[in-house]
């Protein structure tokens, strides 16, 4: 297919997206980049972690995205002393049947709301692991599919840190993206206490369908990325991987890994979802530099070093996005 026919093919199936941002926008105030993301996400087939403090929305926004798209939704509310069982689900014993049957756990929905998914141990985080990877949860001697599309959300609060967990690297790097969510600005905030005051929220109601997600998700495969493009994502990864190979000496201290292939994966696999919201067949420098922030900054390890100077990993992100040569 030519880049001038699936640029219509795009224009032509993608009315849905407008409807998606217009419900969001409809129930969420502000939080652009988080709706785009949550997007982003949807298209390119991979899960999202969301961090912010209480309040942002963060929950509601993943919620409304499920009513908007008429589909399955989980929910799983992180603590302490949740089990693995209570996620992907157990074998329980029927007496009636002398035998053991399966009850399947909230992990089988089309999205996954993972609820401040740090405050829960390693050992549970883990079990999302194969559900994530491989879309599929093995329960006892038995594997069973997961529905599509199939979406991790998860939430965390980056504040609060006694009787929370990090997640560990093999998790985190399972999420495509990992998106901050920040505080909404004065003019939203005057809008959101409004809306509240006259009641003036309504339900949202569904625009589109699950099997066109799937449908979309396919088309987004067709958009084209130019040998050059390639180029330039796997420049991206190798600089925070070998620094002082791209000009970044003075960031070799501050970093103890870099992004792993699955980061030039999902590099490539955001740009490609960026360019079908932005209704292009054919993916450009700007689409990569859009999505790398939210792809890049949970892939890349710190070192005490860094934290003494203050230094994040965004701060890493940005002087890679400067330096390297764009094509």
């Amino acid at each position: 297919m030519d880049i001038r026919s699936l640029n219509a093919r795009i224009e032509a199936e993608s009315s849905f997206i407008t409807d998606l941002v217009t419900g969001m926008n409809r129930i969420i105030v502000g939080q652009n980049h988080l709706v785009k993301s949550l997007l982003i996400g949807l298209l390119a087939d991979g899960h999202v972690l969301l961090e912010g403090v209480p309040g942002l929305a963060k929950t509601l926004a993943i919620k409304t995205l499920a009513q908007l798209i008429d589909a399955k939704f989980g929910r799983v509310q992180f603590t302490p002393d949740l089990l693995p069982a209570d996620v992907i689900g157990t074998l329980i014993y029927s007496q009636k049947e002398e035998s053991f049957r399966v009850k399947k756990g909230p992990v089988f929905a089309n999205f996954l709301l993972a609820d401040e998914i740090n405050r829960a141990p390693a050992k549970v985080q883990s079990a999302l692991l194969e559900a994530m990877q491989e879309r599929q949860v093995t329960i006892g001697d038995d594997t069973f599919d997961l529905p599509k599309p199939f979406l991790v959300l998860a939430t965390q609060n980056p504040i609060e840190q006694e009787g929370t967990y990090e997640l560990p690297e093999a998790q985190v790097d399972r999420f495509m993206l990992k998106v901050i969510v920040d505080y909404p600005t004065l003019e939203e905030e005057k809008r959101i206490v409004r809306a509240h005051i006259d009641g003036s929220f309504v339900d949202p109601l569904p625009v589109t369908s699950t099997s066109s997600i799937v449908k979309a998700r396919e088309l987004v495969k067709l958009i084209y990325v130019d040998e050059r493009i390639g180029q330039y994502v796997a420049d991206l990864v190798f600089a925070t991987r070998f620094p002082e190979q791209y000009k970044l000496g003075e960031m070799k201290n501050y970093i103890s890994f870099g992004g792993s292939p699955r980061a030039s994966i999902n590099l490539a696999l955001a740009a490609r979802a960026h360019a079908m919201i932005e209704r292009r067949g054919y993916v450009v420098p700007e689409d990569v530099r859009a999505v790398a922030p939210d792809v890049l900054r949970h892939r890349i390890g710190l070192t005490y070093e860094a934290e003494a100077d203050g230094v994040k990993a965004d701060d890493v992100v940005r002087e890679v996005l400067n330096r390297v040569e764009v094509p």
